[in-house]
């Protein structure tokens, strides 16, 4: 398997995860069952989807937009992200989803975030509360461009990327574990390692940005892991939704990921559709378990059907833009080294 296919599983992976929660995001467990059993393929928006009503099969929602938009400003700064071009990015994308009639809109955090630099503050305090899981569900093109040999400079990308909206330990924890995941599967690492690298990420992220209360995300992820190796399908459900909680709280969701990540690491379909299924923020949950599980597997390992409908219904064309982040990581590689 080749870094390319590797890269281009990660960001395959984030958009067939999101689209797979799209129909289920902001449900409840119990209303997802009743309506459509487990989801185990692309469904449309029902008209009374909270967020995403009569959206067709397949189609993708702000996670990968907004990751797809990060790797577009990653790429033109070669590498630098600049917090003003992001704020002011991220409000076009806003002003776009409304011309659509789209109510997936920004989430609390970063519309305080911006608001807050609106009116002048620094963009290194507009992010002080941000503890949800906003910067984590965009990161993986951070996690694809920056190599994991010193974990400290890849938490230096993730804070960079992160902390006009989420300057905060458990905004950039979350951030941090999602991208150190992913790009530990492209340097080659088990599943296993990909995922302690995830750990020790997150308590390098843990101690940067403003201080805000909350569970520890190392920690988190490390007592899931541990928790959910032997439990079956229907133990992990009833452990994912009532106990390690699947709202948008960062401590919440992307534990969530990694729990889903850590049991069903060797089949991503069912750990996609198991997270489509559990309800809360489905699809942020999908799509950070699908960055982690197709950087592992490559492209190739998601389901072809799927990721191909999901690829025409929203026009991505991902190869330019894994190329222009897998260029960043070559310069930051010593040379030989893959």
């Amino acid at each position: 398997m080749t870094l390319r296919d590797r890269a281009l599983g990660a960001l395959s992976g984030l958009a067939l995860g999101d689209a797979l929660g799209m129909p289920t995001q902001s449900m409840s467990r119990a209303a997802i069952a009743s309506r459509y059993g487990r989801v185990d393929t692309l469904l449309p928006g029902a008209e009374d989807q909270p967020i995403a009503p009569n959206l067709p099969a397949g189609t993708v929602t702000d996670d990968t937009e907004q990751a797809l938009m990060l790797a577009e400003l990653l790429i033109a700064g070669d590498g630098i992200v600049d917090p003003l071009e992001f704020a002011s990015a991220l409000a076009s994308w806003e002003k776009e989803m409304i011309r659509r009639g789209s109510l997936d809109l920004l989430g609390p955090s970063t519309r305080r975030a911006l608001s807050r630099l609106y009116d002048g503050e620094s963009p290194d305090r507009t992010g002080r509360d941000g503890a949800t899981n906003g910067a984590a569900m965009r990161i993986a093109p951070v996690g694809v461009a920056v190599p994991t040999e010193d974990l400290d400079i890849l938490v230096d990308a993730v804070v960079d990327a992160s902390r006009v909206t989420h300057n905060t330990g458990i905004g950039i924890a979350g951030a941090s574990a999602v991208a150190a995941a992913v790009s530990a599967c492209l340097d080659g690492a088990s599943l296993d390692a990909a995922l302690d690298h995830a750990e020790h990420a997150a308590a390098i992220g843990g101690s940067r940005g403003h201080w805000t209360a909350g569970g520890d995300i190392a920690a988190r992820i490390r007592w899931a892991r541990g928790w959910v190796r032997e439990m079956t399908t229907a133990q992990l459900v009833d452990a994912v939704s009532e106990v390690i909680g699947t709202s948008v709280a960062a401590q919440e969701s992307v534990v969530a990921a990694f729990a889903l990540a850590e049991r069903f690491g060797d089949d991503p379909r069912t750990a996609l559709t198991v997270a489509a299924s559990v309800g809360g923020d489905t699809d942020t949950i999908a799509a950070m378990c699908g960055a982690v599980l197709g950087a592992y597997h490559g492209a190739g390992a998601l389901p072809a059907d799927l990721v191909a409908t999901v690829r025409r219904v929203n026009a991505l064309d991902l190869g330019p833009t894994v190329d222009g982040l897998l260029a960043l990581r070559s310069r930051r590689t010593p040379s030989g080294h893959h």
